[in-house]
């Protein structure tokens, strides 16, 4: 087990420095580099945990309050894919042709792309939820069972043998 993490933990700590490496590169090339650099490294956490933390956090908790037992799975998944979907088509969406150019990719309808794949996810999500619902449908009651009444001295009806009737005393 220890030679495993080892064995993980070296190639891990290598990116994690080449990374920082490239990181400073950047920053210091100049003044606009080192700008962009502060806000990707700063300003993206602060954001995150400003606005979109709570966000997740307050869908999560309405969905877990308002959707049934056997939708919450589907539901939370296919919010997850949704968020992932909306976050990659943002920069495409908002600023068109803003990252090098990459022939075949830029020359799309992107919203029209992320409303498709938005579509595709909450079809499986639906389909997923009526499965699961039928697949955990409860089973049905079964027809009520006669009921036997008492007579006199506490005995059922028949059980002094046929055409014997308990006696009151």
């Amino acid at each position: 087990m220890r030679t495993s993490r080892i064995a993980f933990a070296v190639p891990g700590l290598a990116a994690l420095v080449w990374g920082l490496v490239l990181a400073v590169q950047f920053a210091l090339h100049s003044f606009r580099d080192g700008r962009s650099a502060i806000a990707f490294f700063i300003g993206g956490p602060i954001l995150h945990d400003a606005l979109v933390a709570p966000f997740v956090g307050l869908v999560g908790l309405l969905i877990s309050r308002l959707v049934g037992q056997h939708w919450r799975t589907p539901v939370r998944l296919g919010a997850a894919v949704s968020g992932v979907l909306t976050l990659l088509a943002v920069p495409a969406i908002w600023r068109t042709y803003a990252g090098q150019p990459n022939p075949g990719l830029d020359d799309r309808n992107y919203t029209a792309g992320l409303l498709i794949a938005l579509a595709v996810v909450w079809l499986v999500v639906v389909a997923w939820g009526l499965l699961r619902q039928r697949r955990h449908r409860p089973p049905k009651p079964s027809p009520p069972k006669p009921q036997v009444t008492e007579r006199a001295g506490g005995l059922p009806p028949n059980a002094q043998g046929p055409g014997k009737v308990a006696s009151v005393e």
